[in-house]
């Protein structure tokens, strides 16, 4: 029996535009906004007219048979490093860097030379890295 506009909706059928309404809010097609006030109109609504008046705007939606959403595969990165290696290269980088400013005003303000003590900073820890990226397992696939 087909539905005429002026024939009774049900709380199911309220229930199935709500649903339509939440799904063209996610696709963007209506704001917060709009949707709460189409809400309180749908369960105002008495007839499947009225229902129909609330997505008259909008496309069909079929909830049964949603596109499977997409998730972007990750870019391998050119040096195929672990992403923590290259956080501990960075570290490394920018606390050699500090110390060797530090080094250096100290070196122009005392106005001779000063044993370059960075490297004993940088040696070891620079050390233990390259032996740690040089034979460290490579970066590990997500299963």
């Amino acid at each position: 029996m087909a539905q005429s506009p002026e024939m009774r909706a049900s709380d199911v059928d309220r229930d199935k535009v709500a649903a339509v309404l939440r799904e063209h809010t996610a696709e963007g097609r209506i704001t917060m906004d709009e949707f709460n006030e189409r809400l309180e109109q749908l369960y105002k609504s008495r007839t499947y007219g009225e229902l129909a008046r609330l997505t008259a705007d909008l496309p069909d939606v079929d909830l049964r048979n949603r596109p499977a959403k997409i998730t972007p595969q990750p870019v391998a990165k050119s040096t195929g490093m672990h992403p923590g290696m290259k956080a501990a290269w960075s570290a490394w980088a920018g606390a050699s860097a500090i110390n060797w400013v530090i080094w250096l005003i100290v070196s122009f303000t005392a106005e001779h030379f000063i044993y370059p003590w960075p490297l004993w900073v940088m040696g070891p820890w620079g050390a233990i890295l390259l032996v740690s990226t040089i034979f460290g397992s490579g970066p590990q696939e997500k299963k």
